[in-house]
């Protein structure tokens, strides 16, 4: 069943934008839809919202016919036939699909600013809100939407969630979940554009309001992947999600990127080690960027917990976070830092270097370390040669120590099989014991018989 609009109004588009009142009760089906698709035309008509007195009866009208709109596609069967949906995705297109301003404040933050809303707010809420029940009616049908809703659509969709004001976001945020849902072929050009969106935003750009947003989408996303992942979207989480840790502005969306690491990680634990080391080489890279600016009072305060830091990653055996790790002493100025330091720092790393340069599988490595070592003894030759005998003598104590807990061990598992020994000897011989006993048991004693004079023991009569 329909259940028909009332008080259609109707936008004269040739002369002015106010209202034709067509009184519709119980309008045959033909007519309903004639009707609707020519009010869906006229809610094409915009207006300048800039202006708070200009057109006020229009924009009245024009909400109102919105607000129908969304009401009949909400309750009503039987209106998303296909003749509409070109002048749907039209009327949609017409009212979202335009150039962002700029924002009014250059040094706009989010954390700490208020958004510029949009001015339009009180019809494209309408309308969006139109768009959302039209993706959620029962009637709709992704097989004649795709043809409208294409990847040119989607693309201008997704250029909209830079949109400053977080309402509008946040209606985007729900449509775009529920075009990925519905029109399955778009899926994989909507993950590119994210993707696009994103190298924009952490190499170009650094600005972009909308990050948390999508990122909120991706969660959703990541957490449907089919098992195993597939090689697209671990790169996703390579080139992408890690990078986005880099990004200024982190703080603003770190909860929804944690969330979609943390699914890529449940969907697969081998990416847990990538995602560790790589976040360790971040963090190096940040602490580099923190001391090219500090300053030597307050380095010190730092200089201790900072390089046992420094000295757990150049034991890392993941090559690239030991080779961050050596790169500070590329840097001349925390090399200048480490210079006026030598004797607080060099005792933090020094065991971990000469250990390291002996053990570590990669050559490049140990050719840095041997670097690092060659540094700090044109430092301080007097402190490097006292460490070097400092640890050389620890060395010969700590293999000392390891000979004794060795022969401690021999010894115990010696008297263990000693005593193994011992007690499968005993369990031997008591079994013995048992067995010889039981051979020299008499038999079972029988119960003895009177005597009778006509009575053979042996059972037979005697004769007499």
């Amino acid at each position: 069943a329909i259940t028909c609009l009332f008080n259609i109004f109707v936008f004269n588009l040739s002369n002015s934008p106010f209202p034709l009142s067509i009184p519709f009760p119980d309008a045959p089906v033909a007519e309903l839809h004639d009707l609707f698709c020519k009010k869906l035309q006229q809610c094409c008509v915009l207006f300048d919202f800039l202006d708070c007195v200009a057109d006020l009866k229009g924009k009245e009208i024009k909400r109102a016919a919105l607000n129908e709109l969304v009401e009949s596609v909400a309750t009503s069967r039987g209106v998303l036939i296909e003749p509409l949906y070109p002048e749907a995705i039209k009327m949609i297109s017409v009212n979202i699909f335009r150039t962002l301003p700029p924002s009014e404040n250059p040094e706009f933050d989010p954390e700490e600013d208020e958004p510029t809303l949009e001015a339009s707010w009180p019809h494209l809420q309408l309308v969006y809100e139109f768009f959302l029940r039209f993706l959620e009616s029962p009637d709709f049908q992704p097989s004649m939407a795709k043809r409208y809703v294409d990847q040119k659509f989607v693309l201008q969709l997704l250029e909209l969630f830079d949109s400053e004001d977080p309402r509008e976001r946040e209606y985007l945020k729900t449509i775009l979940h529920r075009v990925y849902g519905k029109l399955l072929g778009l899926r994989a050009y909507i993950r590119k554009q994210i993707n696009n969106i994103f190298l924009r935003f952490i190499y170009e750009t650094e600005h972009f309001n909308g990050v948390a947003e999508l990122l909120e989408i991706l969660g959703s996303i990541i957490n449907g992947f089919a098992l195993p992942l597939k090689s697209e979207h671990k790169q996703f989480l390579v080139r992408v999600l890690i990078p986005l840790h880099t990004a200024k502005s982190l703080s603003i969306f770190h909860a929804q990127l944690a969330y979609c690491v943390v699914q890529f990680m449940e969907k697969d634990a081998t990416v847990t080690e990538y995602v560790r080391h790589t976040f360790s080489v971040m963090f190096l890279g940040e602490i580099e960027e923190i001391l090219d600016v500090i300053e030597p009072s307050q380095f010190i305060r730092v200089q201790e917990p900072l390089f046992k830091q420094i000295s757990a990653c150049i034991s890392s055996p993941h090559f690239q976070v030991a080779e961050r790790a050596l790169y500070f002493w590329n840097n001349e100025y925390i090399l200048s830092l480490i210079e006026e330091n030598c004797q607080v720092i060099l005792p933090l790393v020094f065991a971990t270097l000469y250990r390291v340069s002996k053990e570590h599988w990669n050559q490049t490595i140990v050719s840095l370390i041997y670097n690092v070592l060659k540094t700090f003894m044109e430092m301080n030759s007097k402190l490097f040669d006292d460490l070097t005998a400092s640890y050389k003598v620890e060395k010969q104590k700590e293999m000392k120590r390891e000979r004794e807990r060795t022969e401690l061990w021999r010894g115990l598992e010696e008297q263990q099989e000693r005593r193994l020994q011992t007690l499968g000897e005993a369990s031997r011989n008591q079994k013995n014991l048992q067995e010889r006993g039981e051979s020299a048991q008499p038999s079972s004693p029988q119960t003895a018989l009177p005597e009778h004079p006509d009575l053979d023991l042996s059972g037979a009569p005697s004769t007499t």
